[in-house]
């Protein structure tokens, strides 16, 4: 096993446990900027909050990797007459996987209040529908663990319409080398990223090309990385997908030919399957018809450069998602081959 990977399972613990979806990444912005001190890398930010590393390389191509490191989340829609909380979703969970996890409410006052996501038949004792009822946004609740049984009692807490809500990632690593999580989507790349940039320098490496290191903020609703900087090429490093009629397990690399965006560069994903098998790495090529990343929302914003996109196989995206310390080291190696290649 590649001698950080113990660092990037820590780093990606920790990344996890930062609350950020889509719309609030102030703390997960500065927790990224200040684990990235140690690398001592330029770095600037740009006004909606992405962060961008620049790694000198031998030549003036630039070649952009980026992570996304915004989250599926919720926000209060309004505030039902006993106290609990309507939500409106950012991003897509899968809101069946939802019914009885925990939570946190963040008011724009900075106060946390702890709350549970349910099904509004919340109790088989009371509600014949309790086990069939669909679970979607407009058939579940927040309760609130505060003493609360009006809306006037929550107005009382300060929380309002408007105000983020976290669910909780219920992280895990375990013996046999899986990491489970909610929210893999993306941040065990963006943890793969820094594993990256931790390697280059214990080694002193110098790319062929000067590297982008993108973390963007906005991917779960489109627009993460739809500006950057001038670049030749561009990688996504997200997640994985697994299930049917796909090639990818949760111990590969996946290599992505095309999403619901089209197809990927023709030579990027060649020169990405020949290192593959070049390396002897667990790797698959699959299409994901239901997938978007970084590399489609620049492409849409009319940059000009040839994308790609790889990732570690992540079961169950979107909801109690699983992967592999042996895909993380394959995207790790595939990574820095390619930044090695002329």
């Amino acid at each position: 096993m590649h001698s950080n990977i113990p660092y990037i399972l820590d780093f990606a613990k920790r990344l996890l446990a930062v609350p950020s979806p889509s719309g609030y990444s102030k703390e997960v912005i500065a927790f990224i900027e200040k684990e990235s001190l140690a690398f001592q890398y330029e770095v600037e930010k740009t006004k909606k909050g992405n962060v961008i590393f620049t790694i000198p390389g031998k030549s003036d191509k630039v070649l952009a990797l980026s992570g996304h490191v915004d989250t599926l989340g919720a926000m209060v829609k309004s505030i039902a007459h006993d106290g609990s909380l309507r939500f409106t979703t950012v991003g897509g969970p899968i809101w069946p996987t939802m019914d009885g996890e925990y939570c946190t409410i963040l008011t724009r006052e900075g106060k946390r209040f702890d709350g549970t996501f349910l099904s509004s038949s919340f109790s088989s004792h009371v509600y014949k529908d309790a086990s069939s009822k669909e679970r979607n946004p407009e058939t579940m609740i927040v309760r609130i663990d505060e003493v609360v049984h009006s809306k006037n009692d929550t107005l009382a807490l300060g929380i309002r319409p408007g105000d983020f809500i976290f669910f909780d990632p219920k992280t895990t690593i375990t013996a046999s080398g899986y990491i489970k999580s909610r929210f893999l989507d993306d941040k065990i790349s963006v943890a793969i990223l820094f594993g990256l940039m931790k390697t280059m320098r214990e080694q002193h490496l110098v790319p062929e090309k000067t590297i982008k290191i993108i973390i963007s903020t906005y991917e779960e609703v489109g627009h993460g990385a739809s500006y950057i900087p001038e670049v030749d090429e561009m990688i996504a490093v997200d997640m994985g997908c697994v299930g049917d009629d796909l090639t990818c397990t949760e111990e590969m690399v996946s290599i992505c030919c095309k999403d619901s965006s089209g197809p990927y560069d023709y030579q990027i994903i060649s020169n990405l399957v020949k290192l593959s098998q070049e390396n002897k790495l667990s790797y698959a090529t699959d299409i994901y018809p239901y997938y978007g990343s970084d590399v489609s929302a620049a492409l849409r914003g009319g940059n000009d450069f040839r994308g790609g996109l790889i990732g570690p196989g992540v079961h169950a995206s979107h909801g109690m998602e699983r992967t592999h310390s042996f895909a993380i080291e394959n995207t790790l190696l595939l990574l820095l081959s390619y930044l090695q290649k002329k």
